[in-house]
This record gives C-alpha cells, structure tokens and sequence, in this order.
C-alpha cells in the first residue's frame, strides 16, 4: 500500500488557500536551474519480510566490539550489563516516556531519576547531582561555566591528559567569549600539579582533571586540589564511575564538581552511544547547577511524592537567570546506569573495578615482556595503558581485528605526537584465557 500524506482534493484545496495554480507555482522563486525537474530515482517498494532481509543485510556488514575480543577504551568501554537493565529499560512505562513535565503523573520517571541522583551522589562523594546530561563531554564543559559563574572569574586551566575530544568541546564553548581556556602539558602522561599551580591567576575559575586520565593514569588530585584551592579556583574532577567501587572519591581530595560519562554504568557501546553524562557537586552550588534535579516531599496523605525541584534552564525561567541551554537529560540512559548499579550493588560494582584492573596489569605485563611493545610512562594506571608498538599500529591491528580482536586505540589518530602508541583497556569481561590468546597472536605478526 502506497501511502499518500495528502489526497489529491487536499492538495487542491491548500493551492487555492495559497491561490497558487499549480505546486510548480510554488516553487517558482527558486531558480530552474537548480530545481529537479524529474521524479525522483527512486527503487519500488518492498514488503516488510524483504525490507526486514535487506536491513539484515546491512546491519550483518558491522561487526559490534561486543562480537570481538575488545581491548578499546578511550571513553567507551565493553563492561557486562545484566539481563534485567534492558528488561527494565523495555518497559513502555519508562521506555516511551518524554520529559516529566507533569510531576503528578510522572512519579516513576520521577522516583528512577531521583534513585540516579542519589547513587551519583554515593559514588562521587558529592553532595547533590543532577537529572543526567547529554554526555560526559558537555557535563565537563558545563562544569567549567558553572565554576565561572560562581568564583566570578572567566579562565580555566584543564589539564593535558583530559579526553582530547572533550578539551575540544571545552574549546567550542569558550569560542563563545564566555571564557578562556588555557591548556597544562602532560609531562610523562600526567598533569604535574607544580606545573598546574604555575598556571593559575587571580581570574582562574577552575582546574579541570580527568581521574583516570585519558592515557589511564590516575592524577595526584590532593596536590592539584590544593593548588587550585590555592588561588581561589574550583577544582573540577572527571572520573570513570566503573572504578568508583576501588578509587577514593574525588571528595576526599577536595573536589568540587565531578562530572563523567555513564556509558559503563549499564549501557551498551552501541557504536559510540548514546550514553549520559553524570553531574555532582558541593550543595552551596546547588542553584548555579545546569539541568534539572528531582527531589522527594510528600503529598497531601503523608506519602512520598517526587517533584521536579529545580529547572535553572531557559525553557522554564528567565534566560537571564538560566545557568545553561542544556534543555533535557537522558533519562533512559540514566534508568539504565541506576538499574545496572542496583543489580551489582557495592561489592559487584568493587570487584568490577578490580578485577578489570587486575587484568589490565596482567595484560600489560605480558605484552612488554613479549619485546613487541614497550612501556611509554611508568605513571601509576588502574585499567587502561599505553604501550609503544615496535611495529606499523594501523597494520597490526587491522590483521587482529580480522583475527576476531579489537587492539586498543591508535593514539597517533589521536595526536600526532603519541605516534606509535597504542592505548589498551581491559574490562571485567576478559577471561584470561582471551588476554593470553591475544598476546600469542600479536607476537606472532
């Protein structure tokens, strides 16, 4: 069956509306030169059972890191989900659900947007989070503004080693001549706080880290808290919440804001997403924070009611007052970080964090022993590293990826300066069995 948006009568009657004579009237501003004047080259139309075949067809030409041996981090990582996130997940109630503009009958999105709130808070050591955020790369931007919002100061320092992607999302924004951004050198893949404390002036609003870094590096936040703290900054601490169950919260060293990407929580790589951004920070902050936030009160009978407590975006108050454009969260996403996080519960979520640094220290250890790759830092890692590869990077992992492994990331594609290295990280998901298999295949080429 054809379908037609509108009938021939209904065409008919929009030109007269227009008093157009014909739909080429309409057109007749735009020059002829420059307008199709044939039918579109368009194939017929297929049934659904052959239009279900081609998009198999087609779908069946990717190859999922899932379906791999992956040993590709840098942002996007293949951690095991649980069967019953994406059951819930499925669920019409939450999965058709929009923007819960109307709290008295949005209690569920409500409750599960609350529950988010308060496990980023657990992992963080913060004392309030937002509804979620596009991404970890505009949480981190967005952390950056807040913090010159609230010191009154219009630069910051971001260090070196935070995701080259989201120092250019930082650098997107500054374009906008809201702030500065200058950048901290890595010095053998860290962000040297005596370097950092040289940087700051009296108009630094914020240092901003990455713990783990971008190489896998775990930064010294109590040296770059106090050097920040120092000179009346905010510092502003991105972390990886799949280590949040092994690694100190970055409030014991005196953060301030802590942003990150929740695609570990529970949500699949997907091709690179979507996947959320988490937001927390100190309760004085708490009205110059973007987004939204829920809160619980109770009702009219004494029961537990969840409202929508706070919407400091332009869509709802003055765009003066607003502290972002940032106009929604994502909500699924951030459904599905809470349900993985109620499903592993404290002791999974730590022995997640330490099994998959355990199996990046194996891993590691092995291939520099196998004289194909060499150490490039001897900075402390938790469960991503860098090795320098003795060989063609864009060759070698091209043959292991047709051997069925995804061999980390080229860091030269990255930054030319980083030729050579390959940047590995292993989750909970290797067995030792598949680390062991790889190090044979790669010494092999």
């Amino acid at each position: 069956m054809r379908f037609s948006p509108a009938s021939c009568d209904d065409r008919a009657a929009m030109l007269r509306a227009v008093r157009a004579d014909s739909i080429d009237d309409l057109f007749a501003p735009i020059p002829a030169a420059v307008r199709l004047d044939r039918p579109l080259d368009l194939p017929d139309g297929l049934g659904e059972l052959a239009v279900v075949r081609t998009l198999k067809g087609l779908a069946g030409r990717n190859t999922p890191a899932a379906g791999l041996v992956c040993l590709a981090g840098a942002g996007c990582y293949d951690h095991y989900i649980p069967s019953i996130v994406d059951h819930v997940l499925r669920r019409p109630e939450f999965f058709t659900a929009y923007t819960p503009y109307q709290p008295e009958v949005s209690q569920g999105t409500l409750q599960n947007i609350y529950e988010f709130q308060s496990m980023i808070c657990e992992l963080t050591g913060m004392d309030v989070a937002n509804a979620s955020m596009y991404d970890g790369a505009t949480a981190f931007v967005e952390a950056a503004l807040m913090a010159s919002r609230v010191t009154k100061r219009s630069r910051v320092v971001v260090a070196g080693t935070v995701h080259p992607e989201w120092r250019v999302v930082l650098d997107t924004y500054a374009a906008s001549g809201n702030i500065s951004v200058v950048t901290c050198p890595a010095n053998e893949g860290m962000a040297h706080p005596a370097v950092v404390a040289s940087m700051l002036d009296s108009d630094t609003a914020a240092v901003l880290v990455a713990n783990p870094n971008f190489l896998g590096h775990l930064e010294d936040l109590a040296a770059l808290g106090r050097a920040a703290h120092g000179a009346g900054a905010l510092l502003v601490v991105s972390v990886n919440p799949a280590l949040s169950g092994v690694l100190e919260p970055p409030s014991a060293f005196g953060a301030d804001v802590v942003v990150g990407e929740g695609q570990p929580l529970g949500n699949a790589m997907s091709f690179g997403g979507p996947g959320l951004g988490f937001f927390a920070c100190k309760q004085e902050f708490l009205r110059q924070m973007p987004g939204r936030v829920v809160g619980r009160t109770v009702d009219v009978d004494g029961r537990n009611a969840f409202v929508l407590t706070m919407q400091t975006r332009e869509q709802h108050i003055r765009r003066e007052k607003a502290t972002s454009n940032i106009c929604s969260n994502h909500a699924l996403n951030a459904l599905a970080a809470a349900v993985y996080l109620s499903a592993v519960g404290a002791e999974g979520l730590a022995e997640v964090g330490r099994s998959s640094i355990a199996k990046a220290h194996y891993l590691r250890d092995a291939l520099v022993a196998s004289g194909k790759f060499s150490a490039a830092w001897s900075a402390p890692f938790a469960h991503e590293f860098a090795l320098r590869y003795s060989g063609d990077v864009a060759a070698m992992q091209a043959t292991m990826l047709e051997r069925g492994y995804l061999a980390g990331v080229d860091l030269g594609r990255v930054d030319p300066g980083l030729e050579g290295l390959v940047l590995f990280a292993v989750t909970e998901k290797r067995t030792r069995a598949e680390l062991d298999s790889f190090v044979r295949e790669v010494v092999s080429l």
